[in-house]
């Protein structure tokens, strides 16, 4: 069967990773996506390297591993936003579409006509979906925002890294740009509903997408620890502020980690251990308790995981239903057994040879997520869509190139 969403056409105007990790999630799921970059420079992760994806020959390509980590299934084509008869061409290529997406500043679009109040005019249907640092409103709208300031003003490095007091405490932000993937996660929900809604009023709407909404929203239980005691969470390094144990711990010969959700769980790994006793303790009985005596427990589980290996304590606690694993690199997880059988790593084809990255995730038994074609090269299909969607001559598209437009 096709793409669940192979009815849906989409003008992806954004750039970087918020925007663009949407539209590759409507991408995969069938939709036709076309990403408009600026001529002679593109997307500017197409620079965000090394490492470059490498040609035959072994050599650099100006293809990024950033860019392509969120670009496959999609059309490039190259206009310049800022000519008249550019923005002409995006006007009527969003009259054909369902969806568009664009990460300008907020006003940035006006000037050209190409901002929602404008767009809506001529394609009332449209869903147009705005990703910014800060929102449409508020003091901090007209703000640039950029992951790595999103996770600081949201919370979430208050909440990561070591503990004060401890070595190489303070604050740390996550290794993987969550507030721009979240983003395009909750912007791609937001459009789906969107056109659900569509399909029953046969209007679209506007979609304002925030960085820090999301991050503020994505805090979770920290966020409603704080509303509900007053109290401010800390950084715990690894340790959980409601789940004891539930960290890591070192081995005799490295590190795993203990994911201890229950009570159950608790005294199956007592039991696992030899040290049933502190399954029944009153002290540790309860997830309660362990959270209130976690000073006195913690000291005591370390000095039990020092008593095995890594290896035999993975083997002991998964055969007694304790959830534990290992503190993988990502080497390690490309040659992960689980990792392998679902099929996690994609080579797709590409102009320059092979373009790597990561499967989608959804898995559809109906309707599967498609993998049409590998990330484009910058303006790839430009002619392809000039002549296929508003029928432009090759003469007429030749002219737009000699004026720099295309």
């Amino acid at each position: 069967m096709a793409g669940v969403l192979s009815h849906i056409r989409v003008l992806d105007l954004s750039r970087v990773l918020a925007g663009p990790w949407a539209t590759q999630i409507l991408a995969d799921l069938g939709a036709e996506v076309i990403k408009i970059e600026r001529p002679g420079i593109g997307d500017e992760t197409r620079a965000w390297g090394p490492p470059y994806q490498k040609d035959d020959d072994g050599r650099d390509t100006t293809e990024s591993a950033y860019y392509l980590c969120t670009n496959r299934n999609k059309k490039s084509v190259t206009l310049d936003v800022s000519s008249p008869k550019a923005t002409k061409l995006l006007r009527a290529m969003a009259a054909q579409c369902d969806v568009l997406v664009e990460n300008f500043k907020v006003g940035g679009l006006q000037r050209y006509g190409l901002d929602y109040g404008s767009i809506k005019e001529i394609a009332p249907q449209i869903v147009y979906c705005s990703i910014t640092g800060f929102g449409q409103t508020g003091p901090y709208a007209p703000r640039p925002g950029y992951d790595f300031l999103i996770q600081a003003a949201g919370g979430l490095m208050s909440v990561t890294g070591r503990a004060d007091g401890e070595q190489g405490a303070g604050p740390i932000k996550a290794g993987v740009a969550v507030a721009d993937i979240l983003t395009g996660l909750y912007a791609t929900i937001g459009i789906l509903a969107a056109l659900r809604s569509r399909d029953a009023t046969g209007v679209g709407q506007h979609i304002d997408m925030s960085l820090l909404d999301v991050q503020v929203a994505c805090m979770a239980n920290q966020a409603t620890n704080y509303l509900m005691s007053g109290d401010a969470p800390r950084r715990l390094g690894n340790r959980h502020p409601n789940v004891v144990p539930y960290q890591d711990f070192v081995t005799a010969d490295g590190s795993i980690i203990l994911a201890i959700g229950n009570d159950a769980q608790f005294r199956g790994f007592c039991s696992a251990s030899g040290h049933a006793e502190l399954g029944s303790d009153p002290r540790f009985a309860t997830n309660a308790s362990r959270v209130e005596n976690h000073s006195t427990l913690l000291p005591m589980l370390r000095k039990i995981m020092l008593e095995r290996s890594s290896a035999n304590w993975l083997e002991v606690l998964s055969e007694a239903g304790v959830p534990c694993g290992p503190i993988n690199d990502v080497a390690a997880v490309f040659a992960d057994p689980q990792v392998l059988a679902r099929g996690l790593r994609l080579d797709l084809p590409h102009r320059f040879g092979v373009a790597s990255s990561v499967a989608n995730p959804i898995r559809l038994s109906a309707t599967p997520v498609e993998y049409r074609s590998g990330p484009p090269t910058l303006g790839e299909h430009t002619d392809e869509v000039l002549q296929g969607w508003l029928k432009l001559t090759d003469d007429e598209i030749a002219a737009l190139r000699r004026e720099g437009v295309i």
